[in-house]
Order: structure tokens, then C-alpha cells, then sequence
């Protein structure tokens, strides 16, 4: 009777967890549905008249939910706000938020995560993450990736590379974007997310 339980329970386990992944990986499939949507509508798109008009669609690396992270939240809220540099003379202002720990094929990772001192109404509880890696300038934009996030209730979140996003750079030179800081520069290929723009 106790092996027919602990069966039961494994096989729920297993049900759920099949659950959750399908769901983790359509909301994947959608935001880059999404993000395509977006690049493809002149009303909306980011890319130049002559570069638009021979626009399919952005490449992607293909979903790997090794990338979707748990991360523990580590705040840091006496940091002082600073001045981001960017890819042009505006330098607006951030502050460090935290630090977000987690592990990627046994390898322990940390990332500053930033928060913008002056957002608009709808971002103020957002958080930003910028970061390089090994794919930078080898498969994934140069000048790195973002991820955007929310501000948990607790001391944990859920990091999705599969969601990391070019700066506006990397597809119109007429944009301002932050640049990485240097210890968001992460030691392993993040094939994960919208590859280099082409």
C-alpha cells in the first residue's frame, strides 16, 4: 500500500512538473511571438526605413529551460545611485538593488541587479539586468543583453535567460543604451534568448 502511494505521489510529481514547463516554455514561445510582433509593425518597429524593409524576423537560440533560473535575492539598500554609462553621452541614473545569486551546470554566478532612480509609473517595480557572456560577440550582440524583472516579495526570484533582449543598439545606432558593468560579465556561454542582429 505505501509503494502504491509513493507511486502515486512520484507520478503527480512528474504530471505536475510536465505542467509547469509547458507553461514556462509557451510564455517563452509568446514573448518571442511578441517581441517579432513588435520589429514586424512600422508603427512600433525600432529599425531603420531601409533595414525594415527587408525584416522577417529575429533569431532566437532554441528554448533550454537549463536557462530558467531560481535565483536568491540578496538586497543591497544602502547603495548609492550612480550614473550608467551608456552608448552615448546620456548617462541616466540607477541605483544597485541587489545582487541575485544562482547556479548554472553546477557553476555558482552572481549579477548586480539595478533599479532605476527616476521611472515612469507603470516600471516602478521593475528591475533591470544587464549582462555580457562568452556568446557576446560570438553568437549573441557585443554590447550584451537585458533581462527585465519584478521585485519579488521575498528573497528569491526566477531568472529566464530565454527572455534576454538586445539593447535597441544593437539593431539602430540612433539609440542610447546602457552598457554592462564589468562584474555582470558572466564566465560561461549563455545560449539563451535573441541571438546577434544581422
Amino acid at each position: 500500500m505505501k509503494v502504491l502511494v509513493y507511486l502515486s505521489l512520484v507520478i503527480f510529481s512528474v504530471e505536475l512538473y510536465a505542467q509547469d514547463t509547458t507553461i514556462i516554455v509557451k510564455e517563452i514561445q509568446q514573448y518571442q511571438a511578441e517581441l517579432n510582433a513588435e520589429f514586424a509593425n512600422p508603427d512600433t518597429t525600432i529599425l531603420e526605413k531601409n533595414v525594415f524593409e527587408s525584416f522577417r524576423q529575429l533569431e532566437f537560440y532554441p528554448i533550454d529551460l537549463a536557462y530558467y533560473v531560481q535565483a536568491k535575492l540578496v538586497r543591497t539598500p544602502n547603495e548609492k545611485p550612480f550614473l550608467m554609462p551608456t552608448t552615448t553621452d546620456r548617462l541616466p541614473e540607477y541605483v544597485k538593488y541587489g545582487e541575485l545569486h544562482f547556479q548554472i551546470d553546477t557553476l555558482d554566478l552572481v549579477l548586480d541587479v539595478f533599479q532605476n532612480t527616476k521611472p515612469k509609473e507603470e516600471y516602478k517595480n521593475n528591475l533591470f539586468l544587464p549582462f555580457t557572456d562568452w556568446t557576446s560577440g560570438d553568437g549573441s550582440y557585443g554590447g550584451g543583453r537585458y533581462i527585465d524583472l519584478l521585485i519579488p516579495e521575498s528573497d528569491t526570484l526566477f531568472i529566464d535567460f530565454n527572455k534576454a533582449y538586445n539593447p535597441y543598439c544593437a539593431y539602430n545606432k540612433n539609440y542610447s543604451c546602457p552598457i554592462p558593468p564589468k562584474q555582470n560579465d558572466l564566465p560561461i556561454r549563455m545560449e539563451a534568448g535573441v541571438k546577434d542582429f544581422k
